[in-house]
């Protein structure tokens, strides 16, 4: 069973209670952290998760919000003489920036941390259970969105068992993710502004609570949760309203929730 965790779902700033971008994603016992902004290693300690248990890592893109708690979760791995490697996906700049920071420190991982580009569509991760791929959204900087899928064991199993769970990251309103998260069970789509600022949301190449809803239903979703909330609003009630409108199976995300897929 696929499962997700919100950790963060703020956007540039922690306020009102809320922190920035960060969710586990846990399918049976294996642990895979999406975005780990810079609250992140907090908010694995306040819900109990073992750090350890996380042997992947993907990151979205390179904004503040979605990677700055990274280096310190990097450097905390070293700090407990971590045996086990890590894998790291993004794109190809922050292995340079994990090097400079880490040659600045003078510091060395005792553990073997495994880099994986994004530079195109397709899978990143891929077992007898379960596939993971990424794909382009629509942002101000190149940004990945991730699907994790479970894979059929046998030719008995009947697809409709099978679960799949889409994270959008930060994304302007784009009818062309839709080839990668069609029919997918559990949705996660930014909803950064309410629909009176869809002007702005545009031109800072993020969504609205209601396009984010009309993605959902463009994508046949059963389930959406929203997300990367601005800190300028500290009541969510609104985004909740606005995208049922569109589409009822639509809810805020609640941080330190666990979403069954």
């Amino acid at each position: 069973m696929l499962a997700v965790t919100i950790l963060g779902n703020n956007s540039a700033l922690a306020m009102h209670e809320r922190h920035q971008t960060a969710q586990l994603v846990t399918f049976k016992e294996q642990y895979f952290l999406v975005d780990c902004g810079e609250n992140t290693q907090g908010q694995l300690s306040r819900y109990k998760i073992k750090k350890s248990r996380i042997n992947h890592i993907f990151i979205s893109h390179l904004h503040g919000d979605h990677y700055y708690g990274l280096i310190g979760l990097l450097n905390t791995y070293s700090l407990n003489n971590r045996k086990d490697a890590l894998h790291l996906y993004a794109v190809p700049v922050l292995k340079d920036i994990i090097e400079l920071q880490l040659r600045s420190a003078d510091a060395i991982l005792a553990y073997d941390l495994v880099f994986h580009p994004i530079s195109e569509a397709g899978t990143l991760f891929e077992n007898s259970e379960l596939d993971i791929t990424c794909f382009p959204v629509s942002h101000r900087i190149p940004c990945w969105g991730f699907v994790f899928k479970e894979k059929t064991k046998t030719r008995k199993e009947r697809d409709e068992k099978l679960r799949s769970y889409a994270y959008c990251a930060d994304t302007r309103y784009d009818e062309n993710i839709l080839t990668y998260i069609s029919g997918a069970d559990l949705i996660y789509h930014e909803s950064t502004y309410l629909d009176d600022n869809m002007e702005k949301a545009a031109d800072r190449f993020h969504s609205t609570s209601s396009q984010a809803a009309s993605i959902a239903v463009k994508a046949k979703a059963k389930r959406l949760l929203l997300g990367h909330f601005s800190s300028k609003y500290a009541d969510l009630t609104p985004f909740e309203i606005e995208a049922q409108r569109v589409f009822p199976a639509a809810e805020v995300s609640r941080e330190g929730v666990t979403y069954l897929v």
